[in-house]
């Protein structure tokens, strides 16, 4: 069975926030796109020097986090992704990649992105790669909050802290989502804001005490048995699910503190964050975050973007 997948990201401030998350708008390009060919990228943006800068930094970014999430790179696709990139200041950043998953096999890749080039070489660009990865090293869809939020963590320090506010928002206004649904989710919700906080923040948890690899074990055994309180008994001493998010929202309040010395230091040295460019702006302060009310299980809530079966005549790439 072919299942199709999309992940998404987009993010804005304010009143953006609804328009970016609930469709991202692509703007029409003001002048003719260019196009820029690497190993695995087929890029199209705006100026050829764009594109240029997109595909090299693609190719970084597939090489470097492929070592830093699985300890090996990648093997080259047998066929190139396509990105699609609308470059300009005033777009709000955001992206989505779709792929097909059949019998073992990935393949049909497809990125959009958007933002300023500032935001889409330091947080879209790698996030959206960091998709691709995920999907060809598990070949099979993965929990939204682990993939979403494992993806959030190797963006620039700014949009991870921003994400660490809106956490505390949603916490403090009952949109928090109660870890038995959380786990279970493999769908978008329809309020997908909380999903991307929350499940960066838990990512964010788990990888500080045991670092990325022991995080792709984690989702590996997760996903064979379906039983993801063994899995977090077995990778952080934590017996349920029910009792990660008790400690998880411990954590959350104490300001989400740094873990013991004794366990970071079993951790890769590379945990911390990934910022591999250069901006000219000074990280947001990360706040101590107020004591979140108590989390309730959410309704049920209607995919935006369900993964379905369909059908399609392309060749398996690898």
């Amino acid at each position: 069975m072919r299942i199709g997948c999309t992940s998404r990201r987009g993010w804005a401030s304010g009143a953006a926030v609804a328009a970016v998350v609930g469709g991202l708008l692509w703007a029409t390009p003001s002048v003719q796109a260019a196009g820029y060919r690497t190993a695995n990228f087929l890029v199209d943006a705006p100026t050829e020097a764009l594109a240029r800068k997109i595909g090299d930094a693609a190719e970084q970014y597939r090489h470097t986090l492929s070592l830093e999430w699985l300890g090996s790179p990648l093997p080259r696709w047998s066929r190139p992704c396509p990105i699609k990139a609308e470059v300009a200041p005033h777009l709000g950043a955001g992206g989505a990649t779709s792929f097909v998953f059949d019998r073992g096999e990935v393949f049909n890749w497809t990125m959009t992105i958007q933002g300023s080039e500032e935001r889409i070489l330091d947080s879209v660009l790698p996030h959206e790669v960091t998709h691709t990865i995920f999907a060809s090293h598990f070949r099979r869809p993965l929990p939204r909050w682990a993939d979403e939020g494992a993806c959030t963590t190797v963006e620039h320090p700014v949009e991870r802290a921003r994400q660490h506010r809106l956490l505390i928002e949603f916490l403090t206004t009952q949109r928090g989502i109660a870890f038995p649904e959380m786990f279970a989710m493999r769908e978008y919700p329809a309020d997908v804001l909380p999903l991307y906080a929350q499940g960066y923040s838990l990512a964010r948890y788990l990888i500080d005490r045991g670092g990325r690899h022991k995080y792709v074990a984690f989702l590996t055994e997760g996903l064979a048995s379906d039983d993801w309180s063994a899995a977090l008994q077995r990778h952080y001493g934590v017996p349920t699910v029910a009792q990660m998010q008790s400690v998880w929202l411990d954590w959350v309040k104490q300001g989400c503190p740094a873990p013991p010395a004794t366990i970071a230091a079993v951790a890769p040295a590379t945990q911390s964050g990934w910022t591999p460019t250069t901006r000219g702006q000074s990280p947001d302060p990360v706040a101590s975050a107020p004591a979140p009310a108590a989390m309730a299980a959410t309704p049920r809530r209607t995919s935006i973007y369900a993964m379905q079966a369909r059908r399609t005549g392309a060749d398996p790439q690898r």
